[in-house]
């Protein structure tokens, strides 16, 4: 009996699922699941097609960085996995792809501004863009120093990890995170919605402003504050 198998199923069919929701194209992602008893995470290895995945092939690796389980090579994200789940110590999941709308806003530098009650129903503030790494930084473990660099910059926005489950890494792409690996998939998801949208409200009006506080609390609180009526109870 595999100790892992729970654990690579869930990283599994997160991954499975990157392709199916357009996220990514080829080897193009990764997603994470991470068992904070025993301290380990399940993530998808490296250069392999979706569709060649299976849960035996996820990677268990620990939060040292070391293989615990698996034959084959990590998903080089890795280490940018386990800064995450180091620094950010109620993350079960992460996700990293290359959507193209999410890309785009990483590629021009950009936060994504709240310009709609779509965003404001995920999200009650603008989603937060790294500054692009220097040259010292890159010449270190890249991997590391981008997980590095997202925790550097929520510290710096005094950001709450646990509110705000997605950033972008200037001139990279989209990293997100939840309770589990299924939620983050499902932020990613989100996320990529949320840029496309706001790229064409931009292609309309380059001067568009982001939607008025007042707005932007209603849709917010209507599904998570502590008087919500959103959905079922």
């Amino acid at each position: 009996m595999d100790p892992y198998q729970t654990l690579r199923e869930e990283a599994f069919e997160a991954n499975r699922e990157i392709p199916q929701r357009g996220l990514a194209l080829y080897t193009w992602g990764n997603v994470s699941a991470f068992d904070p008893d025993k301290a380990l995470f399940a993530i998808k290895p490296s250069g392999v097609v979706y569709e060649a995945l299976t849960p035996a092939s996820m990677v268990v690796v620990d939060l040292e960085g070391k293989i615990v389980s698996g034959d084959l090579s990590p998903s080089s994200d890795t280490e940018t996995h386990r800064v995450l789940y180091r620094e950010f110590p109620a993350l079960r999941g992460i996700t990293h792809t290359h959507s193209a709308h999410a890309v785009a806003f990483a590629q021009a530098r950009k936060s994504v501004p709240v310009y709609g009650t779509t965003h404001a129903d995920h999200g009650a503030e603008a989603i937060p863009c790294t500054p692009l790494m220097d040259e010292e930084a890159t010449r270190g473990h890249y991997e590391r120093e981008t997980g590095n660099l997202i925790v550097r910059t929520f510290r710096e926005l005094k950001k709450d990890s646990a509110e705000m489950p997605m950033v972008l890494v200037a001139g990279h792409g989209p990293f997100t995170w939840g309770k589990s690996a299924a939620q983050a998939l499902y932020h990613a998801v989100v996320l990529e919605e949320i840029c496309r949208m706001a790229l064409y409200t931009l292609t309309l009006d380059p001067a568009a402003a982001p939607l008025p506080g007042h707005l932007i609390r209603k849709h917010w609180e209507r599904k998570h504050g502590p008087n919500a009526y959103y959905g079922q109870r």
